[in-house]
């Protein structure tokens, strides 16, 4: 089965083939599918995308400055004219997220994986 940052590295390159159009919400959307499936199946996420599962909400609300229970895609749209654009700044955001965490958990190499 394919590693979650494979999924959204394919997804980032034909949006289209994945989830019909570019847009941070039905991409937020598909996450929870996967999420959700990986649960079903009894396949355990590995640490990596227990890193994006648990950490990246937390990172993106520090990032913006704001508390709130809205999903990630909500909060990346408060600074989006529309879901493509919130599309694309969500790869933005993660390759962020990611170097940082590259930074502080030691050197992982999950930044190098995704961008390849």
């Amino acid at each position: 089965m394919s590693n979650l940052y494979t999924v959204l590295q394919q997804i980032q390159e034909a949006p289209g083939m994945f989830l019909g159009r570019p847009s941070v919400s039905d991409l937020f959307m598909f996450l929870n599918g996967y999420e959700f499936a990986r649960s079903q199946m009894g396949v355990e996420l590995d640490e990596d995308e227990l890193l994006f599962f648990d950490g990246f909400q937390p990172w993106l609300q520090e990032h913006f400055g704001v508390q709130s229970a809205a999903s990630w895609a909500k909060l990346i749209m408060l600074s989006c004219a529309d879901e493509r654009s919130g599309f694309h700044r969500f790869f933005g955001l993660l390759d962020e997220f990611l170097g940082r965490s590259e930074q502080q958990e030691g050197g992982l190499n999950i930044v190098e994986e995704v961008l390849r």
